[in-house]
């Protein structure tokens, strides 16, 4: 009889765990059929059924770290989130260096413009240990922490970034780009012009990169080779206003320079007269607004003054007698263009080309 009611309790004993194991698979079953119509319509955009779907595939499984990331990427996708800072903190505290919980993390301090609580996120973000699937995620996470530093106008924290992430863009020129374009926005041309010159390489008829090395030429008084990058530039894109614009502009300062190198005594003192007419009717122009008075400041009558005293000398016959009144003209028109542009307002034409002008020469003017 003992071993009857022995054989019987072994007997129910593995019936009731045979029992629990297939309720457990069939839960987990369940859990799994729902997370994978859940990443389905993730992937679809549709936010509302993937935490429809979520939710269902925790209550089979309430703990699962994977159901419950998705979940809170589905609730950002509703713009729930509170709702998905709760889950993602919550998974943060059990594994504090998961890449993807610190980006997301990192994005929603951004959009609530808890920036010191978005920066470390997102240095987490960069710093955790991706998956070889996912490594282009670390690359995501540095892009979107320099476009917050540069917001912030931390320059010198996005340039740092930005060596990094130049120092492992390889060959991709949308990459290249994109790194040009975030030198340029923190005043760094010097970079900029590097990141663009590289995706060149890669595509020497890429619009986007010839306009940015252009440009940051530009802003580095390198006329002569922004002249060649904007030229082909808009040879590619015509319609491009922009950048037919700056390259007007980079014309204009190479031809109306007159201390560019090899050109004769007699184009020089050309380009002389033609400064000084320029500025007498930027000057001029200027006046009225020069106070709130409409009426012309001593700094104005001083200028005015200075030109028309110096205007009988500037002809030819007088140029060419006395070669030192080229300089003297020209420090006079690199003074009236720095003051009627802080006066009258930013110039355009010929009067930006001879402040652009003023500035590539100001240690000798």
């Amino acid at each position: 009889m003992l071993a009857l009611l022995a054989a019987l309790a072994v007997a129910c004993f593995l019936l009731v765990t045979g029992l629990s194991h297939a309720y457990e698979q069939q839960r987990e079953s369940l859990g799994v059929r729902w997370f994978s119509r859940g990443v389905t319509d993730l992937n679809a955009s549709r936010y509302d059924a993937a935490v429809t779907d979520f939710r269902a595939a925790l209550l089979y499984s309430r703990e699962n770290y994977v159901y419950q990331l998705d979940l809170a990427e589905a609730l950002i996708g509703m713009k729930h989130l509170g709702e998905a800072s709760a889950y993602l903190l919550n998974l943060w505290d059990r594994q504090p260096e998961d890449g993807l919980v610190n980006l997301e993390l990192a994005r929603i301090a951004a959009q609530q413009a808890k920036n010191d609580q978005a920066i470390r996120y997102y240095h987490d973000a960069v710093n955790a240990v991706w998956p070889r699937d996912q490594e282009f995620r670390r690359r995501t996470a540095r892009v979107e922490l320099i476009e917050l530093l540069l917001r912030l106008d931390q320059t010198v924290d996005a340039q740092s970034e930005l060596i990094a992430l130049e120092a492992n863009a390889g060959d991709n020129p949308e990459l290249q780009i994109q790194i040009g374009d975030f030198f340029a926005r923190a005043g760094d041309f010097d970079h900029a012009l590097a990141a663009y010159t590289a995706a060149l390489k890669s595509d020497k008829r890429n619009e986007a990169a010839l306009a940015g090395a252009g440009d940051a030429a530009f802003e580095l008084q390198r006329y002569f080779l922004a002249q060649h990058y904007l030229q082909a530039a808009t040879a590619l894109n015509p319609k491009d206003a922009q950048t037919a614009e700056r390259l007007k502009t980079t014309e204009l300062v190479l031809q109306m320079d007159p201390y560019r190198r090899q050109i004769s005594a007699a184009e020089r003192n050309r380009l002389v007269m033609a400064a000084f007419a320029t500025v007498g009717q930027r000057l001029q122009a200027c006046t009225p607004f020069a106070s709130t008075a409409a009426a012309p400041t001593t700094a104005n009558l001083d200028l005015s003054k200075e030109w028309t005293a110096l205007k009988p000398r500037i002809t030819e016959r007088y140029l060419l007698r006395d070669p030192d009144l080229v300089d003297s003209a020209m420090n006079l028109v690199f003074r009236i263009e720095r003051f009627t542009s802080g006066a009258c307002g930013s110039p355009s034409g010929p009067d930006l080309a001879l402040l652009l002008i003023s500035k590539l020469h100001e240690g000798n003017s």
